[in-house]
């Protein structure tokens, strides 16, 4: 096996590790350090990241269009019950304006865009080739929401196919529009849309409560 394929292999198995043992570290409430941690790692694999014009303008485009889409469609799910009886029983951070404003974007949507979309997509494209090395950025990015899986009592399998999945559709988007911007969009947006609709729904449900 070359090295590449070495490197690119161990930065997967890596990261899925790191997603296993950090939810018992302090970092976990302190998003900067994984922010951090996500940039050292695309730095270090010299990952292209996009983020100058003219391909920082595209990834705006396409990222901006994807990202209006999805805060369309959760406001159109959240008028459904069952989406809404989820949502209320979705367990929320205690600080939800520090979470929307620093927590997912930076701990969560920053990390993982430079460190599987950009890190582990470089390394592993320039290893096994586009359509492998997407794949295999996929199945790692899966597999590190094991971890939140079990801490949200949801099932495991279908959280890794799902997340998984989403993790190829985000690496399209960057390949499409040759910038992290288009998946970092995409990616803030199904999380912020998601949070602040749990937040609306739970608050709306408290206050008909008293």
């Amino acid at each position: 096996m070359s090295a590449n394929k070495i490197r690119a292999l161990g930065l997967a198995a890596a990261l899925v590790v790191w997603s296993l043992a950090e939810p018992r570290m302090p970092s976990r409430w302190h998003p900067v350090p994984h922010a951090v941690l996500g940039t050292a790692l695309a730095a270090a694999t010299k990952a292209p990241l996009g983020l100058r014009r003219p391909s920082s303008c595209s990834g705006a485009r396409h990222g901006l269009a994807v990202a209006a889409t999805i805060a369309v469609g959760t406001a159109v799910a959240t008028a459904l019950r069952p989406v809404r009886a989820a949502m209320a029983s979705r367990e929320l951070p205690a600080a939800p304006v520090r979470w929307l404003a620093v927590g997912i974007p930076l701990g969560t949507v920053w990390f993982e865009e430079t460190a599987y979309r950009g890190a582990l997509g470089a390394l592993a494209t320039d290893a096994f080739g586009p359509t492998w090395g997407r794949l295999l950025q996929a199945a790692a990015f899966g597999l590190s929401h094991i971890a939140d899986a079990r801490a949200g009592a949801v099932p495991v399998a279908p959280t890794v196919v799902v997340t998984g999945v989403a993790g190829w559709l985000f690496a399209w988007l960057a390949g499409r529009s040759g910038s992290l911007i288009a998946p970092m969009l995409a990616h803030l947006a199904i999380n912020e849309a998601g949070a602040v609709a749990a937040l609306t729904v739970q608050r709306i449900g408290s206050a008909h409560e008293r």
